[in-house]
């Protein structure tokens, strides 16, 4: 089964990620991990039926890994610029139980199997040979948990539960194709805009808060 995994606030750096998501969504989030194989960190909060959210960005104190890093953050002009434009939550990961299977004939949209940490792989996720997001970000990135899903006892439960995830895009016609076509329980709702943009409903103690 595919289906949603998490949503992403891509930020130029983390301490800005967690200021955005504080002011949208009224929480501060706990930090998450270090990915040292990707050079990167963030902070995850759950939001109900196994989804999360992440906050991902650049980790000054990691190694630059041997490929491009995951979710386009090598292009940091790029992050910066979406980011002054309003345009945070960036992205989702959706989980399959065979990337080689999802990958099939969609390398060029995905990107490629890479299986992760190099030394010692507990999980698989899918990656351009640029790092860039897919499509733009209109495609979700891959996750293949190996049959271990990610532990919901790692990640902060405060509360927020997911009530809608929207996006806007010039050609919302072939986006839900794409969608249906890969079958992910819980995409996107899809509807026509200038830009892509998405948008996050997110239920929280003190009321519903809207995420972007």
């Amino acid at each position: 089964m595919h289906r949603l995994d998490h949503i992403t606030v891509i930020a130029p750096t983390l301490d800005e990620g967690v200021l955005h998501v504080r002011q949208c969504l009224d929480l501060d989030i706990p930090f998450g991990t270090r990915h040292a194989y990707m050079g990167t960190h963030n902070h995850r909060l759950q939001l109900g039926d196994r989804v999360y959210l992440e906050i991902v960005a650049i980790d000054p104190e990691g190694a630059k890994p041997h490929r491009p890093r995951w979710f386009g953050l090598d292009h940091q002009e790029r992050v910066r610029m979406d980011w002054d434009n309003g345009r945070r939550l960036r992205g989702w990961v959706a989980s399959t139980p065979d990337m080689n299977a999802t990958l099939s004939g969609r390398m060029e949209t995905f990107g490629e199997h890479v299986a992760l940490p190099p030394d010692e792989p507990e999980f698989s996720f899918s990656i351009a040979k640029d790092g860039s997001l897919p499509l733009g970000g209109a495609a979700p990135s891959w996750i293949d948990h190996r049959s271990t899903p990610t532990s919901m006892d790692e990640i902060p439960e405060m509360g927020a539960r997911l009530k809608s995830f929207e996006l806007t895009h010039p050609d919302p016609i072939s986006v839900t194709k794409l969608y249906r076509e890969l079958g992910i329980e819980h995409a996107p709702s899809v509807s026509p805009g200038s830009e892509l943009r998405y948008r996050a409903e997110i239920e929280t103690l003190n009321g519903l808060r809207i995420l972007t």
